[in-house]
């Protein structure tokens, strides 16, 4: 148990879905996919004991929800002050509802002494039901592959490859003004809607993984990298035309993915449903150069992050709870 004295903080980075393997199953996996994180954005919480539950701060009342879930799963009758310190862009395709999830569930696993591997949080917060990006994202950090469900009772994909990414990597990642991305029920529906990917587009994928983009990740090549990536998007994009409306989020993200490419991003696209776009470059002048030229192409109100990957995950530490007030 924490000290009453104590808060618990919870750190999540942002995750990056770079694209899913087969969204159909046809090979007898669902899903499956590959992805990495991005230290900034980041979500923060710091939870407090209490006799009540409660919320407060940016999507306090989701996190209430994920608290129940979690305390009733593991049949606690118990409270907790959740304060969220810092939101991630909500609904932009950068995880921030399950990366939420599980740094509330992390926390409650602190202050109470539960289970805190990456299985029992998602399991207990009702996560990672299509992609497990997320959940390994938050546990591991770095480039993060799964390997799909078997079933929709599967608690977890199976984490198949964590490799750190290179440390002078760049990645700029912009989130543009728009329409939210999918999520929810609607998420559900959509990929209801989608039509059985051509078997030579799923083999395309798993090549590409396998031959080109993993092996271009260990030797730091990232113009190899990049190019097996902004392919494997491609293939992506038409699998959830259907669902989207095109080969990516309405609005400005195709055209900023375009910009990008034309400026030179080694590798692009699209995180999950968007509207977050990103270009990943070989070290921080061109990361800077290539913000810049995308700055200028920018839609007002948008936001434009430049930074290394992460290679940590969430970072989980106590402090006084005194310097909250």
């Amino acid at each position: 148990m924490a000290d009453a004295h104590e808060g618990v903080f919870v750190q999540a980075p942002a995750r990056l879905h770079f694209g899913m393997l087969d969204p159909l199953g046809t090979l007898g996996r669902r899903y499956g996919g590959i992805g990495a994180v991005m230290p900034d954005p980041s979500l923060l919480i710091c939870v407090t004991p209490d006799d009540q539950l409660r919320a407060s701060g940016p999507a306090h009342q989701r996190a209430l929800t994920f608290a129940r879930t979690f305390l009733e799963y593991h049949r606690l009758h118990c409270g907790a002050n959740i304060h969220v310190l810092r939101m991630l862009p909500e609904h932009s395709g950068l995880g921030s509802g399950t990366q939420l999830a599980l740094a509330v569930a992390r926390a409650l696993a602190e202050l109470y002494d539960l289970p805190r591997d990456a299985a029992s949080l998602a399991q207990a917060t009702g996560r990672a039901r299509r992609s497990a990006i997320g959940t390994w994202a938050f546990s591991r950090g770095g480039f993060i592959l799964e390997g799909g469900r078997r079933s929709e009772h599967e608690t977890l994909a199976p984490l198949l490859v964590r490799c750190a990414m290179p440390a002078h990597w760049r990645c700029v990642l912009v989130v543009p003004p728009g329409r939210p991305g999918v999520s929810g029920e609607a998420e559900s529906a959509a990929f209801a809607r989608l039509p059985v990917p051509p078997a030579s587009d799923v083999m395309q994928v798993a090549r590409l993984v396998l031959l080109s983009l993993l092996p271009a990740l260990v030797e730091a090549d990232c113009i190899t990298f990049g190019r097996a990536l902004s392919e494997i998007q491609c293939i992506n994009g038409r699998w959830f035309a259907p669902a989207q409306g095109g080969d990516f989020a309405p609005g400005p993200s195709a055209a900023l993915i375009a910009r990008m490419r034309e400026c030179g991003a080694a590798g692009v696209g699209q995180s999950s449903w968007g509207p977050a776009v990103y270009g990943i470059v070989e070290n921080e002048a061109a990361a800077a150069s290539l913000a810049a030229q995308v700055a200028s192409a920018m839609p007002d109100r948008g936001l434009i992050l430049t930074g290394p990957f992460d290679n940590v995950g969430a970072r989980v530490w106590r402090a006084p709870r005194e310097i909250l007030m």
